[in-house]
């Protein structure tokens, strides 16, 4: 009796899926426009999440910025942290261009989240003039521009998602 290696009893619809599904949220042409956008958001939204994380660039910390997104905004914690963490290792990853899609979404989604609870009643514009109570949401409405770009695209040159799943576009 022939003994068969242990890849071969594994089912090829059960590695294929999560194979296929990886593959489309990781392929990207290798332009350099994703990777322009990329590098920009990332150098844009990195003193926000220093800011909240670390406390740099005049932020609260961590713990300052717990406690107004739970106690101010009433966000659960659990989702208060992944706001701090999304904005702190999100530029990073976007630089490396590693799971851009996915950073880029959460972004889209932090974004309008900013813009529901905090900036919509300040309206467009941002306190230029320091007159407003607040800020508008312009500046939420560039990098919801910026990010939905490489949802669209994916991180393009110099990539590591590129690298991962080689030279091709979203199918």
């Amino acid at each position: 009796m022939t003994r068969q290696p242990l890849t071969s009893q594994v089912p090829v619809a059960a590695t294929a899926v999560p194979a296929s599904i990886l593959g489309r949220l990781l392929a990207t042409e290798g332009t350099l426009a994703p990777a322009v956008l990329r590098a920009t958001l990332a150098l844009v939204m990195f003193p926000h999440g220093a800011q909240k994380a670390l406390g740099w660039f005049g932020g609260y910390g961590w713990n300052g910025t717990m406690g107004f997104l739970t106690g101010q905004i009433g966000m659960p914690g659990l989702a208060a942290a992944g706001v701090i963490l999304l904005e702190f290792l999100g530029p990073l990853l976007l630089l490396a261009g590693l799971g851009t899609r996915a950073v880029a979404l959460g972004f889209v989604g932090l974004m309008l989240g900013a813009i529901a609870t905090v900036h919509a009643p300040f309206g467009l514009f941002m306190n230029w003039s320091g007159t407003q109570a607040g800020e508008g949401f312009e500046y939420h409405l560039l990098v919801i521009g910026m990010a939905l770009a490489l949802v669209l695209t994916g991180g393009g040159r110099w990539s590591f998602d590129r690298r991962l799943v080689g030279d091709r576009a979203r199918t």
